[in-house]
C-alpha cells in the first residue's frame, strides 16, 4: 500500500556523495532537515554506491530547524527545495533564517 501526501519536493541535490544521489537527483523516499539550528540533511548517507536510478524524487518529509522562515510545525512549506554540499554532507539551500 502506498500512501501519498503533498510535500516539497527536493528539485536539485549537489551532494553527490550521497547514496540516494543518481545524476544530482535525490531518490529517497522523504528526507529530513536538520537538527535544531543547522540544516543539514540527516537522510545524508555517504556512499560511492548509488540506489537504482528510476523516476522517484525525494521530497521533504519533516524539517527540525525551527528558526527557518519555510518551517511550519515541523514540517517545510517552500515550494521545492535544492540540497547544496556543507563539508562533505547535504544541506538545505532553500533555507532561510527567520
Amino acid at each position: 500500500m502506498r500512501i501519498t501526501i503533498e510535500m516539497p519536493k527536493v528539485e536539485e541535490c549537489d551532494a553527490i556523495g550521497c547514496a540516494y544521489n543518481v545524476d544530482r537527483a535525490c531518490h529517497a523516499r522523504a528526507i529530513t532537515v536538520g537538527h535544531g539550528v543547522h540544516p543539514g540533511c540527516d537522510t545524508y548517507l555517504s556512499s560511492g554506491q548509488h540506489v537504482p536510478d528510476g523516476p522517484q524524487c525525494a521530497g521533504v518529509g519533516a524539517c527540525k530547524v525551527a528558526v527557518c522562515r519555510h518551517n511550519r510545525e515541523l514540517e517545510c512549506t517552500a515550494p521545492s527545495i535544492r540540497v547544496g554540499v556543507r563539508g562533505d554532507a547535504g544541506e538545505c539551500g532553500t533555507f532561510e533564517k527567520r
